[in-house]
């Protein structure tokens, strides 16, 4: 597998991330990065990112949870941010994308942690917690969902993943930039677009749209109706965080609160004023919902 790696320097100076880059090894002498914050000792939160992002998107939330006592943990997918970035469109699958966020939790032998997953972070985090769920105490899912290709998605998907490869060049910045409500400073839009100097830096990106499950015979379909057996038998506790104002994970969270034990007993939030992107628009408020999650 070929392999690209941001150079340091696109990363210097980025406004409201001053963490020093951890790594670990996922297989194979790839490497995933992630940002830790809080006491080492302290209970652990797992914040999983999605598309087309990468750990700096949980900047504001981050804080508020080492603040409140804890320790965030927030790696970059592969393919993302500093960590490695496979120079093949088919180097990047579900399976794959799972199987190195598994290895990731094993390399920091997390227990009891609460995940957190957003967009892509809760497509591969609800499958580590139905496959892996003894190393977490709770989950919380912003945004996100675990598709099996039965349900029709929304337009607003169909529509972002048509323009994910249509596009000449994919405008990560302005991406999420778009994903909020609140308008982002420039500077920020710029710390988005860090981590792909080029189009050839681009392939998960590109490629995660297309992986997720639209049609029954999908290749992760099967895979993803296992893991929605495991979650119908989830007792441990669940929260939904949405927000009030995306149109692609609208209505996601219902089949969760509905079938999953756990999330039956839960008291869901929805938060105002925020896009899909929540952690831009309301990451403190976010912030606060883990740490009371967490905390009760």
């Amino acid at each position: 597998m070929r392999v690209l790696r941001t150079p340091d320097e696109r990363f210097a100076g980025l406004p409201g991330w001053d963490h020093e880059p951890r790594f670990v090894d996922v297989g194979g002498g790839l490497l995933m990065a992630y940002a830790e914050t809080g006491p080492p000792g302290a209970p652990a939160v797992l914040l999983l990112h999605g598309e087309p992002t990468w750990s700096y998107l949980w900047r504001k939330v981050m804080a508020v949870l080492s603040e409140a006592g804890l320790r965030a943990i927030a790696p970059d997918l592969i393919g993302f941010g500093r960590s490695d970035k496979p120079a093949r469109r088919t180097d990047h699958t579900y399976r794959r994308q799972v199987a190195w966020t598994g290895a990731f939790v094993e390399a920091l032998d997390l227990h009891e942690a609460t995940l957190v997953g957003h967009d892509w972070g809760g497509l591969i985090g609800l499958r580590l917690a139905a496959e892996a769920g003894g190393r977490f105490a709770r989950v919380v899912a912003a945004n996100t969902g675990l598709p099996t290709g039965d349900q029709r998605l929304s337009d607003a998907f169909s529509s972002w993943q048509r323009f994910s490869q249509e596009a000449p060049e994919l405008p990560v910045g302005r991406i999420v930039a778009g994903g909020c409500r609140a308008p982002l400073p420039p500077e920020v839009v710029a710390a988005y677009d860090a981590p792909f100097p080029d189009e050839t830096f681009k392939e998960g990106p590109r490629q995660l749209p297309l992986l997720v499950p639209t049609s029954p015979s999908d290749p992760a379909a099967t895979a993803n109706r296992r893991a929605w057996r495991a979650l119908q038998r989830w007792e441990k506790p669940f929260h939904c965080a949405f927000s009030d104002s995306d149109p692609i994970t609208r209505g996601a969270d219902e089949p969760m609160r509905r079938l999953i034990p756990g999330a039956r007993r839960g008291r869901h939030v929805t938060i105002s004023g925020a896009g899909h992107f929540l952690q831009e628009d309301r990451g403190e408020e976010l912030g606060a919902v883990i740490v009371h999650f967490v905390r009760s």
